[in-house]
């Protein structure tokens, strides 16, 4: 599967509809970015199974901004509408095939409970 370009017009609907989804936040000119774009681009061939999409920070800044994107590229991974990863910098190939699976393997009604036992201690 090609990676799918986000919008603020398609970013909502995207993520509902998906229960997995990569982002790639990135800027064209951002060393990198190009330098991480080939090896997240052969991923989402690994993985047609999963959503991953790239947000151009210089266009969506409004998505970068409620993302609270600071540094690029930043990839983050949204599972079942929960944002479970977000980080900056650039993944080798392998770090990067790991984190899917971790992804992958993560029980999101653990997650979920994790996050509703967090928010009402706070």
């Amino acid at each position: 599967m090609t990676t799918v370009e986000l919008t603020k017009d398609n970013f909502d609907e995207v993520v509902n509809e998906d229960s997995f989804v990569l982002i790639d936040f990135w800027a064209s000119w951002c060393g990198p970015c190009k330098q991480f774009a080939p090896v997240y681009d052969k991923a989402a061939e690994d993985h047609p199974d999963l959503v991953f999409g790239k947000v151009d920070t210089e266009a969506q800044t409004e998505l970068a901004a409620a993302f609270g994107i600071s540094s690029i590229p930043t990839l983050a991974i949204v599972r079942e509408n929960v944002l479970v990863f977000a980080q900056p910098g650039a993944l080798p190939a392998p770090v990067l095939e790991d984190l899917i699976q971790q992804a992958k393997s993560l029980d999101m009604n653990e997650v979920r409970s994790k996050i509703a036992a967090e928010s009402g201690n706070s």
